[in-house]
């Protein structure tokens, strides 16, 4: 801007001192006014200079005031960057074999150890490195490599409610006074791998041919009232015999002051809210050893400390789903059957658990419709094309 008004001066200046040369008897004084115009150009041209110079001056400060900021802040971000992969690096050994899982109801997401590495860590769960024992609850000392050391605590399955409660909790928590939790670990994938797809169908028809005859060839017929998963023991050879008769009952009997009994997520719906006991609450009771079969879930499931979820309300939604049905199955038999009789089988499960008792099938009906779908080799009536053999089953 300061520019272009010198410009307009100066070429106003320049006019004025022409139009003055063209008037006769003035010389004098022209001559004065060409003196002082080239004394303004040449005090425009300083000032114009010594502007521009500042400008650049000022600009360049500005840029080496910002690289050298830069320079500053990137070497900081190195340094934490390096920082990042040294920590990395102490626990590369264990790393490489942790699978990261984001637990459903949680916001932070905890490491998954395979079972394989922990124990390696604690030398096979020696003796030597027993830090603690409370009952069923073991610590052991474990070292990953010459970094990483850490506790690790050992529980068995009857422990369930306390370990989910503590994972849970121990995720959410960081404070430097309390114990942080690294991760957890399942030994689930071999758990259960021997009950394939097949024999999983022959504990069934097992326990629907013991229920078919107390019900039918029983003198009088039998409701055993407290079918559940683990009153059916298996032999060497997985052939499924029911147990624990201290609960029967004779069918059609009326008996005063029959107290209500039964185990949680078993027991039918009817026989909750009135009393009502019939050989249906065995058929029922069934479905839900049928889903366990599929599923490899239990029947009551923790959702928070006081609230529960039955397996039968989680499934039903998805067992008539056939989108959905394979991938609610236990991991163990995915993939290991013919999408048709699996689709047969969840039909059978959703008629046994009706909420109305009268909609569920009698339990011979139940049983004639498994048999087909199970090798005669365990006692079916399937034809197959190859022999099946015990370390076969699928």
């Amino acid at each position: 801007m300061n520019l272009l008004l010198l410009l307009i001066f100066i070429s106003s200046t320049i006019l004025h001192a022409n139009a003055q040369a063209q008037s006769p008897g003035n010389q004098d004084v022209r001559i004065v006014h060409h003196r002082n115009l080239n004394k303004r150009i040449l005090v425009g041209l300083i000032a114009c200079s010594a502007l521009l110079a500042g400008i650049f001056v000022f600009v360049l400060y500005i840029f080496f005031r910002r690289h050298k900021n830069l320079t500053s802040s990137t070497g900081k971000s190195n340094g934490i960057i390096e920082a990042a992969k040294g920590e990395k690096e102490t626990l590369s050994a264990v790393s490489a074999k942790l699978n990261y899982s984001r637990m459903a109801d949680k916001k932070s997401s905890i490491a998954i150890f395979d079972f394989q590495l922990l124990e390696s860590a604690t030398n096979s769960f020696s003796q030597d490195n027993i830090m603690g024992e409370t009952g069923s609850i073991i610590v052991y000392r474990a070292r990953f490599d010459e970094h990483f050391q850490a506790a690790v605590k050992k529980a068995d399955s009857n422990a369930d409610r306390e370990f989910e409660n503590e994972v849970s909790l121990l995720s959410k928590i960081r404070h430097q006074n309390i114990i942080k939790i690294l991760g957890y670990c399942i030994q689930g994938p071999t758990r259960g791998s021997s009950l394939t797809w097949y024999i999983r169908l022959r504990i069934a028809i097992d326990v629907a041919r013991a229920l078919e005859y107390l019900h039918e060839h029983s003198n009088p017929p039998v409701v055993h009232r407290d079918l559940k998963s683990s009153n059916v023991l298996l032999d060497s050879d997985f052939n499924a015999k029911l147990s624990d008769f201290g609960l029967a009952v004779a069918s059609g009997v009326q008996h005063k002051n029959m107290k209500m009994s039964g185990t949680l997520g078993y027991v039918a719906p009817e026989y909750i809210s009135h009393g009502k006991l019939t050989d249906k609450s065995d058929v029922y009771a069934f479905g839900v050893v049928l889903l366990e079969l599929l599923t490899g879930r239990k029947p009551m499931h923790n959702m928070s400390s006081d609230q529960y979820q039955s397996l039968v309300t989680w499934a039903m939604p998805q067992l008539t789903d056939r989108s959905k049905l394979p991938s609610i199955l236990d991991p163990v038999i995915q993939n290991t059957m013919d999408l048709k009789h699996l689709y047969q089988v969840a039909a059978v499960a959703v008629l046994c658990v009706q909420a109305e008792p009268s909609y569920r099938p009698l339990i011979t009906d139940v049983l004639h419709s498994l048999i087909p779908l199970v090798p005669l080799e365990l006692g079916g009536s399937l034809r197959v094309t190859e022999p099946i053999g015990s370390e076969n089953l699928q």
